[in-house]
């Protein structure tokens, strides 16, 4: 049978794009680029990083100071607070916010010292 350039059979299919390229350097020449597999290997090991324990403990410690802020409003109740001599009304949720952040500043102070004394101790030697 022969065939006329009229003849629609006797044009070849124009190649699938899709199955000419590997996939991967079918989207590094769109202008995509993908990973190696090992990279993406690697990237599935990542589990915890300092950015993620940042983002938790800024998330928990939001989470405090709305439980603070909520035991503050319901606890309005003014107190008298004694110190040497001078005497504050001051709502109880401020009284006992007041007092918790003593204790952390001493509890920071008490660990500074300590990091301090351990320095001085690992430059002697």
């Amino acid at each position: 049978m022969s065939t006329t350039p009229d003849d629609p059979s006797s044009i070849p299919d124009p190649p699938d794009p899709g199955t000419t390229e590997h996939p991967d350097r079918a989207a590094e020449t769109a202008g995509e680029r993908t990973p190696e597999p090992s990279r993406r290997s690697e990237w599935t090991r990542i589990t915890h990083t300092r950015a993620a324990y940042t983002w938790t403990g800024l998330v928990i410690g939001i989470l405090v100071l709305i439980l603070l802020l909520v035991f503050i409003l319901q606890n309005l109740d003014r107190v008298t607070l004694k110190v040497f001599a001078w005497d504050f009304s001051v709502p109880l949720g401020i009284t006992l916010l007041l007092a918790a952040i003593a204790g952390a500043l001493i509890m920071g102070l008490a660990g500074g010292v300590r990091i301090v004394q351990i320095r001085r101790a690992i430059k002697r030697k």
